[in-house]
């Protein structure tokens, strides 16, 4: 599964930044990181380089307002700028809910408070520049992981996992978003081909995707479906379901 921050969720100037973080040669590409550079960019960059990402962002608004539950917390962890936050805070109806938003790129997180205040959604939103493995998961209905596994080394996403489980409430849920990888080697060729098409469709050069790429490389680690099933059911999750 891949997805973009929805420009609908965004004050309109924080629009107009295009991305061209990896436009110019380097000598050396360092590991890609969520500093000031990047989240100026954001919502340009993952509109032109994830698919699906507005659909995905929408609907975790809607199963949010499905399965959160009265007088309970939803989480949004990685919160980047808020998007699937504000999808969740337009769509909570049940009372006494409220929202805790998590990034520990400081950066992000300043871009996140100024969308959450010119947002006049009711849900109070609690916004926290941590690492998301030092959140006690508590008293939860909702919790949310938009692409943002793939960022946590794969020795501490059952750690995540497990925390994520045991602060939710019976009947509570987690809404997973990840890019996977197969196993099988022609069916990843042809969808790492089919996404180099879809960044070229939308103004990227070849050499911005090669140098993006490298700066994923050691920073995004995917994995395959059963592999995620594996360890949710790990976790103590009772079931695992895709969504999208």
């Amino acid at each position: 599964m891949n997805a973009p921050e929805s420009h609908q969720n965004f004050p309109k100037e924080r629009n107009r930044s295009r991305d061209s973080v990896y436009a110019a040669p380097r000598e050396k590409i360092g590991d890609f990181v969520f500093d000031e550079t990047v989240a100026d960019v954001f919502p340009d960059m993952i509109q032109r380089s994830v698919p699906g990402y507005d659909t995905i962002t929408s609907l975790i608004g809607v199963l949010a307002g499905r399965y959160a539950q009265p007088n309970s917390t939803c989480y949004d962890l990685g919160c980047s700028l808020g998007a699937a936050t504000l999808s969740m805070r337009r769509r909570l109806h049940q009372p006494g809910c409220r929202i805790v938003a998590v990034d520990n790129s400081e950066a992000m997180i300043r871009r996140c408070r100024q969308n959450i205040d010119a947002d006049a959604s009711a849900p109070p939103v609690d916004i926290l520049c941590t690492d998301i493995l030092d959140v006690k998961i508590r008293n939860a209905s909702v919790v949310v992981l938009n692409f943002i596994l793939q960022f946590i080394h794969p020795e501490q996403r059952l750690q995540a996992l497990s925390n994520i489980y045991q602060g939710l409430l019976p009947g509570g849920i987690l809404i997973l978003s990840e890019k996977i990888r197969f196993s099988d080697l022609k069916q990843q060729t042809f969808h790492t081909e089919m996404h180099y098409a879809f960044k070229k469709d939308n103004g990227y050069s070849d050499l911005e995707i090669s140098q993006k790429r490298a700066a994923l490389e050691k920073v995004l680690i995917p994995e395959t479906l059963t592999e995620h099933r594996e360890r949710l059911l790990a976790a103590g999750f009772a079931r695992c379901d895709v969504w999208f």
